[in-house]
């Protein structure tokens, strides 16, 4: 037997460590499911062409509002318009993102979970 050992005991493999660690990534796990539902809440707004065009989009990544001003409608330069509005759908998804990104490095500190 090796040295400090009695008969019938079996070396700790750690097991309560293990059980904490567990518990404690549910604990992780549970906030941010809390987390992603507190940023679907959220709102962003965007603007393209010094406020010609308007975009909210939610946490959710879905446009829930878009604003055209009239004078910018020009039947003879519609690319002009497409331009604006992806312009400014694509900065409300850069900052849903940049938002949920941020929430996400709150919880997850420095545990270096890939994808987040």
């Amino acid at each position: 037997m090796g040295k400090g050992m009695r008969a019938g005991k079996k070396p700790s493999m750690g097991g309560g460590s293990m059980q904490k660690q567990l518990q404690q990534m549910q604990a992780v796990q549970r906030r941010m499911e809390m987390a992603q539902a507190e940023i679907e809440e959220k709102e962003v707004q965007t603007t393209a062409g010094g406020g010609a065009v308007t975009v909210t989009v939610s946490g959710r990544k879905e446009i829930t509002r878009l604003e055209i001003k009239p004078e910018v409608v020009d039947p003879d330069d519609v690319e002009m318009l497409q331009d604006l509005i992806i312009v400014a759908v694509n900065e409300g998804l850069r900052q849903i993102d940049e938002i949920s990104n941020a929430e996400m490095s709150k919880i997850t500190g420095g545990l270096g979970i890939p994808g987040l």
